[in-house]
């Protein structure tokens, strides 16, 4: 069943410890960022949740070209040939595909696949467009949107139709891919850390969790609130497949032609899902200040005579102009026949980080008070240095978020050596735990436990990544002999 948003924008929400889901449900709904669509599975992005995924593309668009990557577009319908061309590829992809079949009142000679990922069509462009070492690497990103079939859809976090970045890249040795491949994941990180304020987890999937035609896929894990994992975002080490499927080579120094290397990695709106997760809570939705669709909220609080009403809303407007000018994105709620705390409720609802209110007592002692969204605490700050004070404000809260996230995460992830622990640690969050990297044995954890291997963990050493050192010693599901240990959720 397709999902509902709960009550509305005015609707009560369910406490997270009464219903998560439903929680989830209503905090969307009451921040305004999504409405149902016609079509099930996809959803309308209302003006905030649009907003929100400008900022995500504005942040990491320009953490893309800072690293030499240019953008593209690629047509969003795919000859059902070119998605055949690749083995693994299709059929890593084959039950979530959109086929159309017909075109023009009548019937294609070929089907086109609506774009579930665009490798196949543009590793068949780029055929035309790589023939020498001097035209690698090759680094392009497009903005687009894709289609897979979604059997359970979930508002962001699983969506028919999704927004999203897909970055491609072609390399002359398997070395240069892979190292791209972990450039772009280091991307993601920091952009997780600094900007949503999430602490992801960064490792490797495992073999059988890997992307269609990747030789290895790396991943970033962010827990939720109640324990739960979230793919918040792949970087994929390709190999030479989807060259060989399609023919592209490249003349070498020597004068020979080889393969070239490929990468591709995407984030998508799910992150603005697991966003709303790790920092939510029962009174709505709480948003970093560096993403959030109003960072402050001003509240302008009417004397008892006109006069003092007057002053009021003159320096709810200065400030408004002031923090405008700065760069903040500012909503004035002067909106009348409203208490204050109806207004109050309102902007709780919606994330504001912050808050300030200003009536004739704060007039009198030249300043406002200013409300932290993520700890309700007030405190004075003066409106002579306004812009100076909100930076600061604003700064500490976002840095408070992100310190929150991690918080959680290494308090509900535990180390365990025995199927009992296991059971219990992903009850509760994150189990690490030694796995003897068989199919089968990742199948009866599922089976068991409804927890997924999720990834071997990555540890970062002066900027670059490298695999956490082996840990030999039984299974921990079925003692059979095992290397590493591997992050165990369950998982959205």
């Amino acid at each position: 069943m397709v999902e509902q948003h709960g009550q509305g924008a005015d609707g009560p929400i369910t406490p997270r410890a009464t219903a998560y889901a439903q929680w989830y449900q209503d905090i969307v709904a009451a921040a305004e960022l999504l409405d149902q669509a016609p079509v099930r599975g996809c959803w309308i992005f209302r003006p905030n949740g649009y907003l929100i995924w400008e900022i995500f593309q504005r942040e990491l668009d320009a953490r893309f070209k800072r690293r030499g990557v240019q953008n593209v577009y690629f047509p969003l319908l795919i000859p059902q040939s070119y998605i055949a061309r690749e083995a693994e590829h299709v059929e890593g992809f084959s039950p979530e595909l959109a086929v159309v079949t017909h075109g023009g009142g009548e019937e294609l000679e070929e089907p086109l696949v609506v774009r579930p990922t665009s490798e196949t069509v543009i590793w068949a462009t780029l055929r035309r467009w790589i023939r020498s070492h001097r035209d690698l690497p090759m680094l392009l990103n497009q903005w687009a949107n894709v289609v897979r079939w979604e059997k359970r859809p979930r508002a962001f976090l699983r969506t028919t139709e999704f927004l999203w970045q897909e970055g491609h890249t072609a390399h002359a040795t398997a070395q240069e891919a892979r190292d791209f491949a972990l450039t772009m994941l280091g991307v993601y990180e920091e952009f997780l850390q600094t900007v949503v304020g999430m602490a992801p987890i960064v490792g490797e999937k495992p073999a059988h969790e890997r992307f269609p035609g990747a030789v290895a896929t790396f991943t970033l894990e962010p827990m939720m609130q109640d324990g739960r994992a979230l793919q918040a975002g792949t970087s994929h080490d390709l190999g030479a497949n989807f060259a060989k499927a399609f023919d592209v080579t490249y003349q070498g120094e020597d004068g020979e032609a080889h393969p070239a290397y490929a990468t591709s990695w995407g984030m998508t709106t799910r992150v603005i899902g697991g966003m709303l997760m790790v920092h939510g809570d029962d009174r709505g939705a709480i948003f970093p200040p560096a993403v959030a669709p109003v960072q402050v909220a001003i509240v302008p609080v009417s004397g008892r005579d006109a006069g003092a009403t007057q002053a009021v809303d003159e320096a709810a407007a200065t400030a408004r102009r002031d923090l405008t000018a700065a760069g903040y994105r500012v909503a004035l709620d002067d909106r009348p026949g409203l208490r204050p705390g109806a207004k109050f409720f309102h902007w709780e609802r919606r994330g504001a980080p912050l808050r300030l209110e200003i009536g004739p007592r704060d007039l009198a002692a030249g300043q406002a008070t200013a409300v932290t969204r993520h700890d309700g605490e007030k405190r004075p700050i003066p409106l002579s240095g306004l812009t100076g004070a909100v930076q600061a404000l604003l700064a500490g809260l976002q840095a408070d978020l992100a310190a929150r996230a991690r918080t959680i995460q290494e308090s509900r992830t535990q180390t365990v050596d025995d199927r009992a622990a296991l059971e219990l640690a992903v009850a509760q969050g994150y189990a690490l735990a030694r796995w003897c990297e068989q199919y089968d044995c990742a199948t009866a954890i599922q089976e068991a436990t409804r927890a997924t291997i999720r990834c071997f963990p990555l540890q970062d050493h002066d900027g670059s990544y490298h695999p956490a050192p082996t840990d030999p010693g039984p299974c921990a599901w079925c003692g059979a002999p095992a290397q590493r240990r591997a992050i165990v959720a369950r998982a959205y």
